[in-house]
């Protein structure tokens, strides 16, 4: 059995210039000219007997994907029989799709003005990627409860790009008013409205939602429960769009900054021996198929380098420990391949039982999910509304919006544009308050529930009313009854909406 192919000549040099020009790696370009091949050509595809290109690796080409595409084949050329070598080797099915591909998508780079955003767009539209097929235009009306005045039907245009700016939401009270169980609601409608290509990763911080059966399926989501029965993320914080020097650099100092804005006990020192360290675990990977290092080789790294200098071991060394001997993300050497991409996916990362290191966690992976959001395409605008791809979700975000995480600041700014939208769900509009970020302006949606002491301040840059009202409204709100919510008005005639909550559980 081959555990690898070689391209043709051409395949090789167009993949090549493919990854310059879009900073890509080859493999993922190898898929897409598979998966284009395979829906244009079928099992008529012509047969490729070149080998002169560069070879690929049957678990770089395959990732986390190898299920998929192979019953894929098995579909397409209605065969059950397919043996390994014909589905993977240099005289194989793959092979002769990914040679074929690469000269389609070729003709497509050419016809589109040599544009790697038109070549990607239109690919979005030829193929479906990553069990990921765009829902062009959806139309994201969500019913949110009855008005408490006239009991109307209280429903919102959530991605209509002509009203709203963006589509990112807040919904916030204290523990047992309903926000959950809105928020829930709110999540599922927009899975099944979107025939489950609209992803969401959901961060459970209290794991209250983990155990809700019937949500996890109603909503096709896989969970991890981190720190429990030894499940790692199957993650790795370390994929990078491309694994030039100066990416590298960039993400080891970026990596540093993370670690010191959650832990304060990390010093400038300590930051420089974190970037160096990450620096060489890239190095000591240069010329092997897989890139990125793991938590384990950094740690590895970072302890010699302490010996070397006869340095004892401080919190750098315990929080990479930590991190390494929790397991808590994908390591070299697991059954289970690394998610290829986490915006195709749709998650809840159970943390409750974590002692240390949420915060930590949570930052990586919105780092991991930026950096994919950087290269994708702007989302498709159809009929006024903008495809929404994913939905970053921070339960309990009052343990979190402190932290100057500058990745999900550009989420929150950049998103738009690549339907990336971020919910949150906190304890109270002043969590909002961050002298570091305005959240305020940049939530479209906001939904407070009952919430005591809170600031008339807060009221009014959550709502956008005057400061009477948010001053009447101080006392209304600590008053709320369960599932009762305030939000902004629809119109200039009303400066508020009292409204009650549609529950997850009442809708389904």
């Amino acid at each position: 059995m081959a555990d690898r192919l070689f391209l043709s000549n051409q395949a090789d040099s167009i993949f090549s210039a493919l990854k310059y020009e879009s900073k890509m790696e080859k493999n993922a370009w190898a898929r897409i000219a598979f998966a284009l091949s395979l829906c244009k050509a079928g099992k008529e595809v012509d047969l490729s007997s070149d080998t002169s290109g560069e070879s690929m690796r049957e678990a770089s080409f395959y990732g986390e994907f190898e299920l998929l595409i192979k019953s894929l084949i098995r579909l397409v050329y209605q065969r059950m029989d397919i043996t390994e070598d014909e589905f993977f080797s240099s005289k194989s099915i793959i092979k002769n799709h990914i040679d074929n591909g690469s000269t389609l998508i070729e003709k497509l780079y050419l016809q589109n003005g040599k544009s790697i955003d038109n070549l990607l767009s239109v690919l979005v539209k030829e193929v479906n990627f990553g069990g990921r097929q765009e829902c062009y235009g959806q139309m994201f009306d969500l019913f949110l409860g009855k008005t408490v005045l006239n009991k109307k039907d209280l429903i919102i245009e959530l991605n209509n790009n002509a009203i709203h700016p963006n589509s990112h939401l807040a919904i916030m009270g204290s523990p047992g008013v309903g926000k959950t169980q809105f928020l829930l609601k709110l999540l599922t409608d927009i899975r099944r409205g979107s025939s489950f290509q609209t992803n969401f990763i959901y961060f459970d911080y209290k794991g209250d939602v983990v155990d809700n059966e019937k949500f996890i399926e109603l909503s096709k989501t896989q969970v991890y429960r981190m720190l429990q029965d030894g499940q790692a993320l199957p993650v790795n914080p370390f994929v990078l769009p491309d694994y030039s020097d100066q990416s590298i650099s960039l993400s080891a100092r970026e990596k540093a900054e993370s670690f010191s804005s959650i832990n304060s006990k990390l010093g400038a020192v300590q930051k420089g021996i974190l970037s160096e360290v990450i620096k060489l675990a890239y190095e000591n990977r240069s010329d092997k198929d897989i890139r990125y290092p793991d938590f384990n080789e950094v740690y590895d790294l970072a302890v010699l380098s302490y010996q070397m200098d006869n340095k004892k071991d401080d919190t750098l060394i315990e929080v990479l420990r930590d991190l390494s001997d929790f397991n808590l993300f994908w390591s070299h050497g697991d059954e289970i391949p690394p998610i290829d991409k986490l915006s195709n996916r749709t998650l809840l990362v159970d943390l409750h039982k974590m002692p240390v290191l949420k915060e930590l966690v949570v930052y990586l992976i919105i780092e991991r999910l930026y950096k994919e959001m950087s290269v994708l395409p702007d989302s498709p605008i159809q009929n006024g509304r903008r495809t929404i791809r994913t939905i970053l979700v921070i339960d309990e975000a009052h343990n979190y919006l402190s932290q100057k995480n500058i990745f999900l600041q550009k989420i929150i700014r950049e998103g738009r544009s690549k339907g990336i939208v971020v919910f949150f769900a906190s304890q109270s509009p002043d969590d909002y308050q961050q002298d570091f970020f305005d959240f305020q302006s940049l939530l479209e949606f906001a939904y407070i529930f009952q919430s005591r002491g809170v600031s008339p301040a807060a009221i009014q840059d959550i709502l956008g009313c005057s400061a009477k009202t948010a001053k009447d409204l101080q006392v209304e709100i600590s008053h709320l009854e369960p599932f009762q919510a305030i939000c902004k008005g629809i119109d200039k005639t009303e400066e508020f909406i009292k409204f009650t909550a549609e529950a997850f559980y009442k809708s389904y």
